[in-house]
């Protein structure tokens, strides 16, 4: 519903859409997305000049939303341990062990703008099917003896919004050297050795992420490459980064 509108606001106007469930959502690579009630579930519509240091490095705009929501979370003063953190390209998860959140972009591109819809959903409040944030902010509770209240799905998108305009106007005017090293205290795979194509593929490190926003691995023998969101999946669970 939100791309009807895509091209007839005015280039400075944002959007969003906002749902408390949703009966057809999608993910990645066609994907369903499950959307319980008690999810944070939004479309965010902006516009990036093809020609800033953002337009020019687009990929990284689902490292910026990600790193978004998990900070929405984790700057709130008194919940900065709480152990929510980015993975590599567009997911949400709980340390490094359950996802309860993602991120899908779509873009349309002109001769000078690129047209974007940011759709991320995470889980708030509801304990099924895996964890959600309340989950993590009891559990914090019980183990550290503090008393840190719920949070809000409504809350959570308008601090996660207000952050993403924040770290877009950081990218613009720093590049990625401005944000990098936020997302490198949240994501899940510093010094992480995974496998290529296959459980008995060549052994690589993960190094950080490149100027374009694509995954760096260090392969045994091979040095330092880079490997495209839209041409891989890394499975957390089996330590492994396939072509799809």
């Amino acid at each position: 519903l939100i791309g009807r509108f895509m091209f007839e606001l005015p280039e400075e106007m944002g959007l969003i859409a906002i749902a408390v469930r949703q009966t057809q959502g999608k993910g990645r690579g066609g994907n369903v997305w499950l959307s319980p009630v008690g999810c944070a579930l939004s479309t965010l519509y902006i516009t990036i000049p093809l020609h800033s240091k953002l337009g020019q490095r687009i990929p990284f705009i689902q490292h910026l939303m990600s790193l978004a929501v998990v900070e929405s979370v984790r700057s709130i003063p008194g919940y900065e341990d709480i152990d929510l953190r980015v993975k590599w390209p567009n997911d949400i998860y709980y340390s490094d062990l359950m996802k309860l959140g993602g991120v899908l972009v779509k873009s349309t591109i002109t001769e000078t703008t690129f047209y974007i819809l940011l759709g991320f959903g995470f889980n708030v409040s509801n304990s099924n099917p895996t964890i959600c944030i309340n989950d993590l902010i009891a559990k914090f509770n019980k183990e550290e003896g503090t008393m840190l209240k719920p949070l809000t799905a409504d809350c959570l998108i308008a601090r996660t919004v207000t952050i993403l305009e924040r770290l877009i106007d950081i990218f613009q005017e720093q590049g990625p050297n401005g944000v990098l090293p936020r997302y490198y205290k949240y994501w899940v795979h510093s010094g992480k050795q995974v496998r290529l194509y296959n459980e008995e593929g060549p052994i690589a490190w993960i190094v950080g992420i490149d100027d374009c926003g694509y995954l760096q691995v260090h392969e045994e023998g091979k040095g330092v490459e880079s490997v495209c969101p839209d041409g891989n999946s890394f499975d957390m669970l089996r330590n492994l980064i396939v072509p799809k």
